[in-house]
């Protein structure tokens, strides 16, 4: 039975919602149009008092229990009205205090600023390696140990988003761009200013852990801004600065290192000049988009103003205990990967992606070096090649919306892959033409046109992945996003470390033909999910929790607009 508040006239009860004086609207159980978890259970639900309970108090509980020294007891389950169903509270239709309808101008502010953190981050990855040359002689250190800080770095990008992407559907997303973003600049820093290699891997490692931030959380704040039919224009540019990015990098970290009063350290410290600009906006202009977030604020000062302890967000149900939040935010990316198909196959896809684009960060330099006798400046303008490549998937990107735009209504998430489809057989051609244009007497353009290719097809892959994900995971789409993170980056770790020595075994031709016959065989992967999707999502605990909370809005709504 649900309970309203004694100021709701009776006889609307029944109709599962309210108006409050400030707006908001409560609704029941069976109406509420946010989900949690599908893990938890009715038991596993926090009583009327505990939800107020701070998570700072819970900890300092714990601490202390397990010291020994037992306060007095904070909650009184005997006062708390557990016995009473809650009263979830929502953002009524339109309300500008919710995310989703924020004025278009602070939407796109928003999105500009938070992709800003994606192609700096982006930008590291690739500017680092164009500064082995005067690094290895500075620190003297091999190639292989400058190449692991190379690698490193997107495995901070693959563990610390398993924490930091559920967290941020928990706590918001404001604090974690500013915490982490605080972190990202003090790494710079302390690489331009290391004496030793140990402390560029360690800082690097460190780096790409805040600065997954700017690769995991972007797309769940765009998920929080923009409803599924006007995302596709903001998804694109947050892939043009994650896949782009990694051209730009290069492209000025090259001529860096060629100048003798600047050289690898100043390849830090000029990106950290750039850095400190965005991270100086992001708490002037960056207000906090998850409204679960900000739903649970108000309710927390609508119990505090009535007195009435049942009003709660739905997020909140996830609060039983510090350990039940902690649990939920820890595990549920690796859930997701795990358990749910149309993760674990899109992860696989865009993992291998992931781990041929750090190959050629590795191999570019050595074959245009080697066969074509490029310098270092030369070779870092080869990588623009990269962003050729996205923006040319950006132009892609406008005939896939239009896609989408026709043919949502019937085909739901899976409109969103009709050019995925056509970029799985683009990511093999790219493949071959940089394998066998790999010779001395072909001009070097012909590889370039091979990476561009490549690139395009990268970009397109890149995009459906995050759109595809945000579409069908929702509230979940952090932790959907962090959990393919977490392979994608991974083997972007793994691939640099053999890339040398695969190349020296198989040369340039046969071992990036290798690389091609694997792209090859994952070809299907976009073909089956836009035929069977719909149906495999229906098969998996969480999609299928996103698919009757849509349904269930769709007739609450419905509903609101007959009363």
């Amino acid at each position: 039975m649900t309970h309203l508040s004694p100021q709701l006239p009776a006889e609307d009860a029944s109709l599962g919602s309210e108006t409050l004086t400030d707006g908001l609207v409560t609704r029941s159980l069976e109406s509420v149009q946010d989900t949690v978890d599908p893990r938890l259970t009715p038991d596993s639900r926090p009583d009327n008092t505990l939800v107020d309970e701070t998570l700072g108090h819970q900890l300092r509980s714990i601490i202390t229990r397990h010291s020994g020294h037992y306060g007095a007891p904070t909650l009184n389950k005997l006062e708390s009205q557990a016995d009473e169903e809650p009263i979830y509270v929502e953002f009524k239709e339109g309300d500008e205090r919710d995310p989703i309808n924020f004025p278009r101008r602070k939407k796109w502010l928003i999105t500009f600023i938070v992709c800003s953190s994606t192609i700096m981050a982006s930008m590291t990855a690739a500017a680092y390696n164009l500064g082995f040359p005067s690094m290895m002689r500075d620190l003297h250190c091999t190639q292989f140990q400058a190449t692991i800080g190379l690698s490193v770095f997107p495995l901070g990008f693959a563990i610390v988003p398993l924490v930091t992407a559920s967290l941020s559907e928990e706590l918001g997303r404001r604090p974690l761009y500013i915490y982490s973003g605080i972190g990202y600049l003090l790494m710079y820093m302390t690489i331009a200013l290391a004496k030793n290699i140990e402390t560029v891997i360690l800082a690097r490692f460190l780096q790409g852990a805040f600065g997954s931030t700017g690769a995991t959380m972007v797309g769940g704040t765009i998920a929080d801004i923009w409803t599924s039919r006007e995302r596709g224009l903001p998804m694109s540019i947050f892939a043009f600065a994650a896949v782009g990015g990694t051209g730009l990098g290069p492209l000025f970290s090259g001529w860096v290192e060629m100048n003798p009063h600047l050289e690898w350290r100043w390849i830090q410290w000029i990106q950290m000049i750039m850095f400190a600009v965005y991270l100086c906006s992001v708490p002037i202009f960056v207000d906090e988009t998850r409204s679960a977030v900000l739903l649970t604020k108000m309710a927390r000062q609508l119990r505090k103003d009535t007195g009435d302890h049942r009003y709660r967000a739905r997020i909140e149900d996830e609060r039983d205990s510090l350990k039940t939040l902690i649990f939920i935010s820890c595990t549920r990316p690796v859930r997701l990967m795990l358990t749910e198909p149309v993760v674990i196959s899109f992860s696989l896809w865009i993992g291998f992606a992931w781990g041929v684009l750090f190959c050629l960060l590795e191999s570019i330099s050595d074959t245009f070096r080697r066969l074509h006798n490029f310098n270092t400046g030369q070779v870092g303008s080869v990588f623009i090649t990269m962003t050729i490549g996205s923006v040319l998937g950006s132009l892609t990107n406008i005939s896939q919306e239009r896609l989408y735009q026709k043919y949502a209504s019937s085909r739901g998430p899976e409109a969103r892959l009709y050019w995925a489809c056509g970029a799985s057989v683009l990511f093999p051609i790219g493949m071959f033409i940089y394998a066998w244009s790999a010779f001395p007497s072909i001009p070097w353009f012909a590889q370039a046109i091979g990476i561009v290719i490549f690139m395009w097809a990268a970009f397109i892959m890149y995009l459906a992945v995050f759109s595809y994900l945000a579409d069908c995971y929702g509230p979940f789409a952090s932790s959907a996003l962090a959990g393919q993170s977490l392979l994608r980056n991974v083997l972007a770790s793994i691939f640099p470390l053999f890339t040398t020595q695969m190349f020296q075994k198989l040369h340039y031709q046969w071992a990036s033909t290798l690389l091609a016959l694997i792209a090859c065989l994952m070809i299907p992967i976009p073909f089956i999910l836009f035929f069977y999707g719909h149906h495999i999502r229906k098969l998996s605990t969480f999609s299928r929790a996103v698919i009757e909370m849509q349904e269930k809005a769709a007739n609450n709504n419905a509903t609101d607009e007959k009363q």
